[in-house]
């Protein structure tokens, strides 16, 4: 249970009561009728046969309020995808499958790759913003909320919390932020957001001037949550990143088309736990030595936009800094997991914190050696102008593709 306490300038609401998801879900079921609500569920093949998306799926089962599910379906050949149609079929709630990989929507990438609009980079940004895609395409919904496939402790009232905020009538919230303590197994987890993301901001407070871009990312419980919900209309103008920089991204992106006070956070699992990356000390492009290098660069690039200069001596100074903050923050973790009776290995979060310092230096000069880089996929809007009728193409293609793979290969 959580504190009561407002931080920054993004509100926050708390697990206070613990109250029941059975209440949750009654008033979602009266939302609903105003708001139709659907989940956004991006997933590798490889997840249907991991240990958690088949729980995820039988809480989901048991939602009365979803309007609509749609699988973004990645890495999957034809038998695979109608391995996934039966798979995904004792949900009762409608659902479709984006089948990423087959030609149907392959051949809507060629068309907009054809006019320079189609992601460059395969992977989760990608999967989500077909996702979001269809959701404009199908208009069956007026709030739509994602989360991750790989959750092991999954719980239906997490999407319960993250829809509320943005599907209450009396809410302004356009968009909602879930957010979460890191704690398995003993352990605390979130190495990323700890030991790279809250440091490293507040070393850029230090060497940058732009508090007020700052204070707003920092005010974020865990701005790596893979989970957020929003009004569909944000789903228009928001530019998705393609890489590791994702939820950096859709946070600035948010910052930049919102007001503050639009945007709220909360809290949406007591325990969370999902499939862990390797720290990939020997391979920069993998890993979380990868997405630490993808994140510092959103961060850059977000601020340099801004108006912010950067030169190959700020970064030796962003590193410094950032490399005493973080070290400092491992005391502080170090106490607080003793205190709870949680391991926490001292060496292997200095090991970490040395590798995310080498990589503020590597993004900074990944950064200068090509600052008009541009990670992040067209707004559908932008889509919409080029091609007036992408979102009929789009639509067609999923649901041939369900109509012709139903039923057994």
């Amino acid at each position: 249970m959580s504190d009561f306490f407002q931080n920054g300038v993004v509100t926050t609401l708390h697990n206070l009561t613990n109250r029941s998801v059975e209440d949750l879900e009654s008033d979602l079921v009266r939302f609903s009728e105003r708001r139709p609500m659907s989940l956004v569920l991006p997933s590798l093949f490889s997840e249907l046969e991991g240990p958690a998306l088949s729980g995820i799926l039988d809480h989901l089962a048991k939602v009365p309020y979803l309007n609509e599910i749609v699988i973004g379906l990645d890495r999957a050949d034809e038998t695979q995808y109608r391995y996934a149609q039966e798979y995904f079929s004792r949900l009762p709630q409608d659902h479709v499958i984006l089948w990423n990989d087959g030609p149907r929507l392959q051949a809507v990438d060629a068309m907009l790759e054809k006019e320079g609009l189609a992601p460059t980079e395969l992977g989760k940004g990608r999967n989500v913003w077909y996702c979001f895609g269809y959701v404009l395409a199908s208009r069956k919904c007026r709030a739509v909320a994602l989360h991750d496939c790989d959750i092991v402790t999954y719980s239906r009232d997490l999407v319960a919390k993250l829809f509320y905020p943005v599907a209450h009538p009396g809410f302004s919230y356009s968009f909602c932020k879930g957010y979460y303590s890191r704690v398995a197994d003993g352990k605390l987890n979130g190495r990323v957001s700890r030991l790279l993301v809250t440091p490293l901001i507040r070393a850029l407070e230090k060497v940058t001037p732009d508090f007020e871009y700052l204070n707003y990312m920092d005010s974020f419980r865990y701005p790596l949550a893979g989970e957020f919900s929003m009004r569909r209309d944000v789903l228009y103008d928001l530019r998705i990143p393609s890489d590791w920089g994702l939820e950096i991204g859709v946070l600035s992106e948010l910052h930049r088309n919102y007001a503050t006070s639009r945007l709220c956070q909360v809290d949406i699992a007591d325990r969370y736990d999902h499939k862990h990356q390797d720290l990939s000390q020997d391979n920069p492009q993998g890993g979380l030595s990868r997405m630490s290098t993808d994140i510092s660069k959103a961060l850059i690039r977000k601020l340099a936009t801004r108006g912010n200069i950067f030169t190959e001596e700020t970064f030796r100074t962003l590193k410094a800094t950032y490399f005493r903050i973080a070290l400092d923050f491992i005391e502080s973790y170090h106490s607080d997991a003793l205190m709870n009776g949680l391991k926490l290995d001292r060496h292997q979060e200095e090991l970490a914190v040395e590798l995310f310092a080498e990589n503020i230096i590597r993004a900074g000069e990944q950064f200068l050696s090509n600052p008009m880089e541009t990670p992040f996929i067209p707004s559908w809007n932008r889509v919409r102008s080029a091609i007036p009728d992408i979102f009929d193409h789009l639509k067609d293609a999923v649901e041939e593709d369900m109509r012709e793979f139903s039923g057994s290969p």
